[in-house]
């Protein structure tokens, strides 16, 4: 699961991670949904647990099949209470910031990078 996570003011939090390719670290808050949890409880904790934010889970952008039975699912997510309370799990996450639509990272997978400018309602 992805939150697609936004700041009142249109900048997107991405995370640095750790543990994905030297080439392409820079995405989204992400991670395994745990049996009985349902997807938007999954990127509210995610969120939570990789940065010590708090989001408000909206609609679902995108739907994947992945490798096997796994299944990828993109939600947009609003930052709640803003970004001062910024906790990284470091065991996972390098680094985390907001970034404007006009100045994302590079190491950007293209998925991430369509989705953070994907806007509408």
């Amino acid at each position: 699961m992805t939150g697609i996570v936004r700041a009142p003011d249109g900048r997107v939090l991405l995370l640095r991670h750790r543990l994905w390719p030297a080439a392409g670290q820079w995405g989204f808050p992400s991670g395994f949904a745990r049996r009985g949890e349902t997807f938007p409880e999954t990127v509210v904790r995610e969120v939570r647990e990789e940065t010590g934010l708090t989001v408000r889970v909206g609609r679902l952008l995108e739907l994947r099949s992945g490798f096997r039975y796994r299944v990828e699912a993109y939600y947009e997510a609003a930052l709640v209470g803003g970004a001062d309370g910024l906790v990284l799990d470091d065991r996972e996450v390098l680094e985390a910031r907001l970034f404007p639509l006009d100045a994302l990272p590079a190491g950007m997978p293209p998925l991430h990078r369509e989705l953070a400018r994907r806007r509408g309602g």
